[in-house]
């Protein structure tokens, strides 16, 4: 019997996950969960036996239980293939004491690819026999936007609409979403930063008039932002198998703990790693790196969530935000599953732009999640002392990560850093930081220097960026989304 999602702020819709994915998020602005992961989980085991693609299909046939076996086999083989340049999908590599998980292999180069190339698929069954067409719609602060578009590009029936800062992202970033090629894609700038796109994208999602409107086209509204639940479970399956490759090679033996350091902004892929822990996997602690907008590092060292802060752009541009959605889903869970606080926490958050969480919620949020941050001074200092003293080469956001795991102290437990995106994605700031003067360089001037200097090789996908003709270059003011998501789901779906 298929186990029914709800939102985290009421349980007044009971949906199953196929209809959670299509819709995106609950009605009453909370995202879908579901009661008791726990709950009929595979064994650890089993877990950690096979490949890459053998774990991904026991998560996610447990988190999306009411897609078929064969479904989801389908879906997996279609997602992890030869579009990873690895055949692990996502190698963990020593780097000095420490393991490194590098999540970047897939078609843009950053970890949305994991779950952005299985996304489309999930949605694809899901709308097996509906008939109606989807709008996923999406605001990006760099990498989600790529992503979302090269997993959705053409596919029938579905079009996308992405937002980014205008601005506020790399050079890179924005020259893979504005060359994305696709009859059914659509991408525009905002007047603003990520949170203010962000947002807008859940105003759109609850703007009941506008549903009613698309309704009429046969038309529905969904995101591949990390609210979606389809695009947050795919991440779980990395972290079983980072410990299955640390257990395979005699770093652990399989029952003891393990310790992650994640770079996070929107907080989906370190939820993801709770997941896998309520799930059976003996993860000792979660540690939360932040760059200088460091509201989450704020919100678990006090329990006290305050927007209300001075928005930093930095080098690490992917986690530049101060408004972490899937906080909420953690929040659900850590409350004993208490709908009632998180909607009353959400509405002081909407109204007041802060919250804090009663004591023994920050008591249980102690016992698995820790914090630190670094400044961009500290993460150039980290990508050059990466490079030098063990040869290996780290992206902003990764040695965020790096910084924060390598000033805690180590006790003998397997820790993993986990790396979210290739260094030749910001290889002006890489570069920079490895002490060379990058004045008068483009993107690609620097990607070319950076493999020289050090003997490594940018991905094809990206080295191709050179050659290809910009098709976006739409700036809209915040206010204006609603109308230009409205307007492309009519040329697009036409």
């Amino acid at each position: 019997m298929s186990t029914f999602y709800h939102s985290t702020r009421s349980r007044n819709e009971s949906v199953t996950s196929k209809q959670a994915i299509l819709e995106g998020i609950a009605a009453d602005g909370g995202l879908f969960v579901r009661d008791d992961i726990a709950s009929g989980a595979p064994a650890l085991d089993e877990l950690l036996s096979g490949t890459y693609q053998d774990r991904a299909r026991l998560v996610l046939g447990h988190l999306l239980d009411d897609f078929s076996a064969d479904e989801i086999a389908g879906c997996v083989s279609a997602a992890y293939g030869e579009n990873f340049d690895s055949p692990a999908v996502t190698p963990a590599v020593r780097c000095g004491d420490e393991w490194v998980l590098e999540l970047w292999h897939g078609p843009t180069s950053a970890f949305k690819d994991v779950a952005l190339q299985m996304l489309p698929q999930l949605m694809r069954v899901a709308r097996e026999g509906d008939g109606r067409r989807v709008m996923i719609v999406t605001a990006t602060s760099g990498d989600t936007g790529k992503a979302a578009l090269e997993g959705f590009a053409d596919v029938a029936g579905t079009g996308v609409t992405v937002f980014y800062p205008d601005g506020k992202v790399s050079d890179v970033q924005h020259l893979q979403m504005a060359t994305q090629r696709g009859a059914n894609v659509a991408v525009c700038a905002i007047r603003g930063n990520f949170d203010d796109a962000q947002t807008e994208v859940k105003r759109i999602f609850a703007d009941g008039a506008l549903r009613e409107r698309l309704a009429r086209e046969n038309v529905v509204l969904s995101s591949a932002n990390s609210i979606n639940v389809g695009r947050l479970v795919p991440q779980v399956t990395y972290y079983f198998d980072a410990y299955a490759q640390l257990a395979a090679v005699g770093a652990l033996t399989p029952g003891d703990p393990i310790d992650f350091c994640v770079p996070t902004g929107n907080f989906g892929d370190v939820l993801a790693g709770y997941y896998a822990k309520l799930m059976g996997l003996p993860v000792r602690t979660l540690v939360v790196a932040s760059n200088a907008n460091d509201v989450l590092t704020d919100f678990i060292t006090t329990g006290t969530y305050d927007r209300r802060r001075p928005f930093h752009k930095t080098i690490s541009p992917s986690m530049d935000i101060l408004v972490s959605s899937n906080l909420e889903r953690l929040l659900f869970y850590l409350s004993g599953e208490d709908t009632e606080l998180v909607a009353s926490l959400m509405a002081q958050l909407a109204e007041e732009g802060h919250y804090a969480v009663p004591a023994g919620l920050l008591d249980r949020l102690h016992e698995t999640f820790a914090c630190g941050r670094a400044d961009d001074e500290a993460t150039r200092e980290t990508i050059r002392a990466t490079w030098e003293g063990e040869h290996y080469l780290v992206d902003p956001h990764t040695a965020v990560a790096k910084h924060v795991l390598d000033a805690r102290p180590a006790d003998g437990v397997a820790r993993v850093c986990l790396s979210t995106a290739s260094p030749y994605k910001f290889s002006a700031d890489v570069l920079a930081a490895l002490g060379h003067d990058v004045a008068g360089l483009d993107g690609f001037a620097c990607m070319d220097r950076l493999s020289e200097l050090t003997g490594t090789t940018a991905p094809a996908a990206l080295s191709a960026l050179r050659s290809a003709p910009v098709r976006f270059s739409d700036v809209v003011g915040v206010a204006d989304m609603n109308g230009y998501v409205e307007r492309t789901a009519k040329e697009l779906l036409a």
